[in-house]
């Protein structure tokens, strides 16, 4: 099989070293023996993959994960191979990858909330799998690790049996390649997490493909204005396609806000990564109002934020990992929505390249030329 390996991380060319992913190439497409399911798993041939910011963060370190390790956490492809005793999925059928595998039976699965399932979290972060230890070996026998359960930047990977959803066969691979991730975590945080109501006024802060799916998903509920914000004008064109009322840079949020609410929108949701918006946010949602944080800080930012904010104006503030998703559930639904065109998920899909331009892949995502680019193998 082949996979791309990160063995160190690079800083990133925004921040001051200089370099280019493309000439550092920091991942490397290599020949991986090719592992066989044990029970509870199956193996999946991979036909598309796309790459998240996600995986930019463990690239330069921000997101720190045992290396090395072989990336990518959002993809589509078919189940070729099943290990003992999986049963409720046949070889050929088409699958979505997800990044938490729920175990059923921890504290937070018992509670509905598959996303923060424990056992999932402790595998993802060890580089294992959720029913046993990394799988994924380089020819000399040197260990590779396995990214949230599922490495996707290959050709193949072997996968616990919940880190799947069977999908229907005619949902083209371009975009169910999506829902894995960007569309189950921005729709999730309107739907799921917030539960927007029509007629509330929602506001998305970064127009990624999380944010966009977060702009769709506040259009679908039935949002009086949905306002996209973010500072690469490119975009806001983009935004105003997947449903956006309003388009503008931090610098016109307040503005556009007031114009649409008078005193601020009922949700905000911030799919940035930064603690800085995080405290905008709660500064433009109206009294009684919600911020949903979707972005990944870097683990040493800190938010300082006026307390009085939550007793004193009823403001809350609301992590949302995965969406609060339950796959199973929400992959099929949101599939429905994309059917009756209420979810325009492809406009997401900015392009696809050969696996062998990963690096290439990783320069563009950070320079904000594209959305969601995916990945052959």
């Amino acid at each position: 099989m082949r996979a791309a390996v990160l063995y160190s991380t690079v800083p990133s060319p925004t921040d001051s070293s200089g370099t280019s992913y493309a000439e550092a190439k920091p991942l490397v497409v290599q020949e991986l023996d090719r592992p066989e399911p044990r029970a509870g798993e199956l193996g999946v041939a991979i036909t598309y993959s796309s790459l998240c910011h996600s995986d930019l963060s463990v690239v330069d370190g921000s997101r720190v994960r045992p290396l090395p390790m072989a990336l990518g956490h959002e993809a589509v492809g078919r189940v070729v191979a099943l290990g003992a005793g999986v049963t409720d999925i046949s070889v050929g059928d088409h699958v979505v990858l997800v990044f938490v595998p729920s175990c059923g039976d921890c504290r937070a699965c018992r509670s509905g909330r598959p996303a923060l399932c424990h056992r999932a979290a402790e595998a993802n972060g060890s580089g294992d799998l959720l029913h046993g230890e990394a799988l994924l070996r380089t020819p000399s026998g040197e260990r590779i690790n396995h990214h949230l359960g599922v490495s996707a930047f290959a050709d193949y990977a072997v996968v616990a049996r919940e880190s799947v959803v069977a999908i229907d066969d005619d949902v083209p691979d371009t975009v169910a390649a999506m829902f894995g991730c960007a569309a189950l975590t921005g729709m999730g945080a309107v739907l799921n997490t917030a539960a927007v109501k029509a007629g509330q006024s929602v506001a998305v802060f970064g127009l990624g493909a999380v944010g966009l799916s977060a702009v769709m998903a506040a259009a679908l509920a039935g949002a009086s204005g949905v306002i996209a914000i973010d500072p690469n004008t490119s975009k806001h064109q983009l935004a105003l396609e997947c449903g956006a009322t309003a388009v503008g840079t931090p610098d016109d949020a307040p503005r556009l806000i007031a114009e649409a609410t008078g005193d601020g929108v009922d949700v905000a949701i911030e799919a940035v990564g930064s603690a800085r918006v995080i405290a905008s946010c709660l500064e433009q949602v109206t009294r009684g109002g919600a911020v949903v944080s979707v972005g990944l800080p870097h683990p040493s930012a800190e938010l300082t934020v006026p307390a009085l904010q939550f007793a004193g104006a009823g403001k809350r503030l609301l992590g949302s990992y995965m969406g609060d998703a339950v796959p199973r559930r929400d992959i099929p639904l949101y599939l429905g929505y994309w059917r009756e065109g209420r979810l325009p998920v492809e406009l997401l899909h900015t392009d696809t390249k050969p696996l062998a331009e990963i690096n290439e892949g990783l320069d563009a995502l950070a320079a904000g030329k594209v959305v969601r680019r995916l990945f052959q193998a």
